[in-house]
C-alpha cells in the first residue's frame, strides 16, 4: 500500500505568484501616479522613481550582505518596488531626495527584511518608514505646495498650475490641516479634493485615481472589499456623530490611499474575511481618534501601524476551526 504525504494547508493552488500580485498593484497605482505628474510636476515621478530605485537596491545589498544563494531572484518578486511606490505616495513632493533614500532603507532593510523578509514584517514597511520620516524630518514632511499655483507652489510647474494660475486656489496646507486650525472658509471644493488639488502628499491627492486602482484590484481579485469598505465607512459614520463633515475626513487626507493600498497588505492584514472587516473597523476609529484628539491633524498611518501589531490576535480570534479538528481551549 502506498504512503501518503499529507502538507499544512492550502491545499488549492492556482497560477497566482507574489510577483504576479505585485504587478497588479503596480499597475493600480499607475494611475495615481499619472495624476501626480499632473498635479505637482516632473518631481513627482522624480521622487517615486529614487524611491523604487532605493528600495530594490536596498533589498538587493543586504540579500547579498547576508550572502542568499540567489537574491535577484528575491528582488524580482517587486514587492520592493511596492514598497516604493507607496513610501513615495506618502510624502510631499518636496522632500528632500536624500531623505526619501533614507526612508527607503529604513522600510526596506529595518521594517522588513531584518525581521525576516517578505511575509515576516509585522508592519507595513512603507508605512513605518513614512512614520520615522515623520518623526525625523517634521519639518520637511509637513511642508505641503500649492497645487494651483499660489503660495508655497513648486519650482516644477504642471499643467494643472498652468491652467489654474489666475484662479483662486488651495493654501500651502492640507484640508486637514485648515479643519485643525478652524480655517474652514479656506477648504477648497470636493471637487477639487476628489481630482488632487488639494495641498498633501504627492500620491494621495487625487482620490479619483486612487478609487479606480482600487476598483482594479477587486477586480482582479488582489483585494478583498472588506478593509476598505470598514475603513471608509467608520471614519465617514464616526466624523458625522462628531460633526465633521465625512466627506472632507474621507477626501481631505491619506484616507482613501491607507484603506485600498496600505490597510490591505498581505502580511500585516488578517487572512480572514471578518477579521479583515474587524481589522478595517479598528483603522477608522484610531484614525478618527487620532485626528480628532491627538496633536496631529492625520491620523491614517498610526491607525494602521496600531491595528497592523493587532493583526496576529485578530486573526486568532477569527481563524475558522478545520473540519474534523478539536476546538481551541
Amino acid at each position: 500500500m502506498s504512503n501518503y504525504v499529507v502538507s499544512v494547508f492550502p491545499h488549492i493552488h492556482d497560477k497566482s505568484s507574489t510577483r504576479k500580485v505585485m504587478l497588479d498593484v503596480l499597475i493600480a497605482l499607475v494611475p495615481a501616479f499619472i495624476a501626480s505628474i499632473w498635479i505637482f510636476g516632473p518631481r513627482a515621478a522624480l521622487v517615486t522613481c529614487v524611491c523604487v530605485v532605493s528600495c530594490v537596491f536596498f533589498e538587493w545589498i543586504y540579500l547579498v550582505i547576508i550572502k542568499v544563494a540567489d537574491p535577484v531572484a528575491i528582488v524580482k518578486d517587486c514587492s520592493a518596488c511596492v514598497t516604493g511606490v507607496l513610501l513615495a505616495y506618502n510624502i510631499p513632493v518636496t522632500i528632500p531626495i536624500w531623505q526619501a533614500v533614507f526612508g527607503s532603507a529604513v522600510a526596506i532593510i529595518l521594517v522588513k527584511q531584518l525581521f525576516g523578509g517578505l511575509g515576516k514584517n509585522f508592519v507595513n514597511p512603507a508605512v513605518a518608514g513614512r512614520i520615522v520620516m515623520f518623526l525625523a524630518f517634521s519639518v520637511t514632511m509637513t511642508t505641503w505646495i500649492d497645487p494651483s499655483g499660489g503660495v508655497g507652489s513648486p519650482i516644477w510647474t504642471s499643467p494643472v498650475q498652468q491652467l489654474n494660475a489666475g484662479l483662486d486656489g488651495v493654501t500651502a496646507a492640507t484640508p486637514l490641516v485648515l479643519i485643525w486650525k478652524d480655517r474652514l472658509a479656506e477648504l477648497p471644493s470636493l471637487w477639487n479634493m476628489f481630482i488632487g488639488l488639494r495641498g498633501g502628499c504627492l500620491g494621495e491627492t487625487c482620490n479619483l485615481a486612487l478609487l479606480i486602482g482600487g476598483l482594479y484590484l477587486m477586480i482582479r481579485r488582489v483585494v478583498s472589499w472588506h478593509i476598505p469598505v470598514a475603513y471608509i465607512a467608520v471614519v465617514a459614520g464616526f466624523t458625522a456623530l462628531l460633526g465633521f463633515d465625512p466627506a472632507y475626513q474621507i477626501f481631505g487626507g491619506g484616507l482613501v490611499l491607507g484603506a485600498v493600498f496600505c490597510a490591505t497588505d498581505y502580511v500585516t492584514a488578517p487572512p480572514t474575511n471578518i477579521g479583515r472587516f474587524i481589522y478595517g473597523l479598528g483603522c477608522g476609529f484610531f484614525t478618527v481618534i487620532f485626528r480628532v484628539y491627538s496633536s496631529y491633524p492625520e491620523g491614517v498611518s498610526f491607525a494602521i501601524l496600531f491595528m497592523n501589531i493587532l493583526t496576529p490576535y485578530i486573526h486568532k480570534l477569527t481563524e475558522s476551526r478545520p473540519l474534523g479538528g478539536v476546538k481551541k481551549k
